[in-house]
């Protein structure tokens, strides 16, 4: 049985502009639906489980009023049994973290919060379309560290109008607040999204790649120096604090997903809930399968997978245990592969592991186009 659970929750005040995640906006009187199609899921899942992992994300789960969230939590204690070394997280937004909602977390076991603070800077704040100020964050942990000491923070760089400098700075105040990890992400234009479409028009200008690059280089030099150490591509902890819950997608783990556009992988099947949430709604309360996708991975497909999930790791990969793992050596499903990636300097080969090179981790997603197909 899986060990770990992620609960999609999909409201928010507003759509960010940049956002192309599962969610409604000003769509709260659909609370109560979700609530009672969340149970419907959950009353699929046979026995009860003993989960060492649960994480809610969203959309933003602290928009939830404080008696949904703790309705919600206790819908997940009915069906599920939690493991007394249960890593709880659940993502929060600076601007509607109330007192009234950190104590419905504490008391419910929720032990690590991911807040999506993005920038410290209030006109990179607006240009991301972000509700929060910065100062809101400081506030935001000072109020939440009392009672959950382990908190996240996610931040965005390579913000159009953002220079090298304010980057900087905002790394710095970031790091002054003392989180236990901190995870950085480029900003991405996604097909689809207001931000893609802004571009398009000329209202929005792309950071360049050189630019993009030399933030990146920053965040892993300061954050390595404030003993943040990287783990992953976009993930830094300090000792003792890396996310356990997300180390089981990036180690091939199986888990369970629920609410719309939650993913799961059980027996070797990854299923896909409908991505519309009015439809997961309509098709879950009807009593009907909301699935919008199954895939099953062949052997060669899966060891793929795991072999590019692996990389995105610091640690990278043993070639046993991917071997123990997968059934398949890793030299014979992509030694020619390998082979070019290291004379490249983007991989290397060290100690007994395969991991990416500094360099390879600029690059990363063009080495794992390389590592998908051979």
């Amino acid at each position: 049985m899986p060990t770990s659970a992620y609960i999609h929750v999909p409201f928010c005040v507003h759509r960010c502009g940049y956002c192309d995640f599962t969610l409604v906006a000003g769509r709260d009187e659909l609370m109560a639906d979700y609530l009672r199609a969340i149970e419907i899921e959950l009353s699929r899942v046979e026995g009860q489980p003993k989960l060492k992992t649960l994480f809610f994300g969203g959309g933003t789960p602290t928009h939830l009023p404080p008696d949904s969230l703790r309705a919600l939590i206790e819908l997940i204690r009915s069906h599920f049994v939690f493991s007394p070394d249960l890593e709880f997280s659940v993502e929060g937004n600076p601007a509607d973290l109330s007192d009234e909602t950190l104590g419905v977390l504490f008391e419910s076991g929720v032990n690590r919060l991911s807040l999506g603070a993005q920038s410290f800077d209030d006109a990179m704040l607006t240009t991301l379309e972000r509700d929060h100020r910065g100062a809101d964050i400081a506030d935001c942990i000072e109020r939440a560290r009392a009672s959950i000491p382990n908190i996240s923070l996610d931040l965005i760089f390579a913000v159009p109008g953002q220079s090298l400098e304010l980057w900087q700075q905002t790394l710095d105040q970031a790091i002054a607040l003392q989180p236990t990890h901190l995870s950085t992400y480029g900003l991405t234009f996604e097909k689809g999204t207001a931000f893609w479409i802004r571009r398009e028009h000329g209202e929005l200008q792309q950071a360049d790649e050189e630019l993009e690059r030399d933030m990146y280089a920053q965040a892993m030099d300061k954050l390595k120096a404030a003993e943040l150490a990287q783990y992953e591509i976009s993930s830094f902890a300090r000792p003792g604090f890396r996310c356990r819950h997300n180390q089981v997608y990036w180690n091939g783990g199986e888990f369970f997903g629920f609410g719309p556009g939650a993913a799961s992988y059980l027996d070797g099947q990854r299923i896909l809930n409908h991505r519309s949430v009015t439809t997961w709604l309509k098709r879950t309360l009807a009593g009907e399968s909301a699935v919008g996708e199954v895939e099953s991975l062949s052997p060669e497909d899966r060891a793929r997978e795991l072999l590019v999930l692996g990389l995105r790791q610091t640690d990278g990969i043993d070639p046993g245990e991917f071997a123990r793992q997968s059934e398949i050596e890793v030299r014979s499903l992509a030694g020619d592969s390998l082979d070019r990636l290291i004379e490249q300097s983007l991989v290397e080969e060290s100690e007994g592991r395969i991991r990416l090179t500094r360099e390879g981790r600029f690059l990363a997603d063009s080495v794992a186009g390389e590592l998908l197909v051979e």
